[in-house]
């Protein structure tokens, strides 16, 4: 940051004027020069404090412009100008908010040097950045390392001991211990110390074990979250106890605690599963009656289950309505509906749904490529089966403009189905590129062209006259004997 000039400032200047002016400009360029600018009236008696570096700092840090807002916090300890807590917190925040955990505990080191002498609020921050990415065997460490120092438990901190323990099934039970021990340690455990250990059990499957919790936290006088609950109702669901589950959203809606999209995408999920669609369209009237907008977990859910059921009519419906909220699609979803108008044998609707694919310029990623590499070759060859071999001989185009393989039984099938129409040229060039892509015709599309040709009026009528003539001129030397 250099002193540019961007206005005259009154000599009355004050850093709360400039701190004003910070906030309120939207672009952080033009921030910048405001801040210099004042910085340029060092000469006259202004100086900036830790409000105004502190403000700069977060705007820098919200534009991921983390080497500028440590320069800024050097430039502080340069001029003097106290470094509060709050204000290495908002770049250590900044890191673990672009997953980049190690470089908040870098942050967090060097607290000291500029005589910050960092207090529980930082150790708890720090641990829960962390925690959130994953870095679990650091963040034991870094939990040890703040008991050493003399910072007492608390709640907070054993609630994200609790919840790293209970990312691995191995420690799902020293998570446990630990909550069991809280109130030894004057720690009273909360709703959310509840609810982190009643999702942990689900997500191994201790379904039983996470239903005694949820009724012990009554006990205890904690408020279960629309979270906890959640997190019941896809335990219940995964474990395919649905009307149980079912029970639980009665409950919550009974008790004022408003379902959230997780918590309707997950019964849903648990319905379709079970073969029970129809009860999870329910859900979704329901759902966008109370003024929830499903997102793209809730469609993907609903469309998967009623393709499985054969309900294709209401699975397209769910693209449409998918469409009309401005989600688009993925290459998943519309493989899913092909396949199942192809298991239906009605091959002309999903040619349909793939040129629509294509139109709506949607492609596919490295999972989803497979699928439609086997459902394209599926329509082709059931679009010839069923007597439509123009429309397959245009995707059979469409796939090689792509770069979509074909496989040898969509050659053969293609070639068998073009021939017997008698479009040679066509079923010719198709062996022509098959043996461009290095396959090797085998003897069924050989046989495939032959029969083609051998169809042709041109070519049947005088191979059958030679073929009568030749048999006469092997007779007749016989009759003079």
């Amino acid at each position: 940051m250099g002193s540019k000039t961007l206005f005259k400032w009154s000599k009355q200047i004050t850093t709360s004027q400039v701190g004003q002016l910070i906030k309120a400009e939207k672009d952080l360029q033009k921030a910048v020069l405001v801040f210099d600018s004042a910085t340029a009236e060092y000469t006259n008696g202004f100086r900036h404090d830790h409000t105004t570096f502190g403000l700069m700092v977060s705007r820098l840090v919200s534009a991921n412009q983390f080497r500028s807002a440590e320069a800024l916090l050097d430039r502080m300890k340069e001029e003097k100008c106290s470094v509060t807590e709050d204000i290495f917190l908002s770049v250590c925040r900044g890191y673990g908010r672009v997953h980049r955990p190690l470089d908040a505990v870098r942050v967090f080191h060097k607290m000291e040097d500029f005589q910050c002498k960092p207090t529980q609020k930082s150790y708890i921050t720090i641990l829960g950045i962390l925690v959130e990415e994953n870095q679990l065997k650091i963040a034991f460490k870094f939990y040890k390392y703040m008991r050493e120092t003399g910072i007492p438990a608390s709640v907070i901190s054993l609630n994200i001991l609790i919840k790293a323990l209970c990312k691995n099934s191995n420690s799902m039970d020293s998570a446990l211990r630990i909550f069991r021990e809280m109130p030894n340690k004057g720690c009273t455990p909360d709703s959310y110390t509840y609810g982190t250990l009643i999702n942990g059990l689900c997500r191994m499957g201790k379904i039983g074990e996470a239903k005694e919790l949820f009724k012990e936290m009554g006990t205890k006088g904690c408020l279960p979250s629309v979270v906890t609950y959640t997190s019941l109702i896809h335990g219940l669901c995964q474990s395919k106890n649905l009307d149980e589950a079912m029970g639980l959203f009665e409950d919550m809606s009974s008790k004022g605690i408003t379902p959230n999209v997780f918590t309707y995408s997950s019964l849903m999920d648990g319905f379709c599963k079970g073969g029970r669609s129809g009860q999870a369209m329910a859900l979704l009237d329901l759902m966008v009656s109370k003024r929830h907008k499903p997102n793209i977990i809730t469609y993907s859910t609903l469309l998967h289950g009623l393709c499985e059921e054969g309900k294709l009519q209401e699975a397209t419906e769910i693209l449409d309505r998918m469409k009309l909220q401005g989600l688009k699609p993925d290459a998943g979803l519309y493989g899913k509906v092909i396949s199942g108008f192809c298991n239906v044998f009605k091959f002309k609707e999903a040619a349909n749904f793939l040129d629509e694919m294509v139109l709506g310029g949607i492609t596919p990623n490295r999972l989803t490529w497979g699928l439609l590499v086997r459902i394209h070759n599926a329509v082709v060859q059931g679009l010839c089966s069923s007597g439509d071999q123009n429309r397959a001989f245009q995707l059979y185009l469409s796939m090689r403009t792509r770069g979509i393989s074909i496989d040898m039984k969509t050659f053969y099938i293609l070639v068998k189905c073009i021939s017997q129409k008698g479009d040679l040229h066509k079923a010719y060039r198709i062996v022509e590129e098959m043996v461009l892509d290095g396959c090797v015709p085998d003897e069924g599309i050989w046989s495939a062209m032959v029969d083609g040709f051998w169809n042709r009026k041109k070519v049947r009528e005088p191979a059958e006259l030679l073929q009568a003539e030749l048999m006469t001129e092997v007779v007749e030397p016989e009759t003079l004997i």
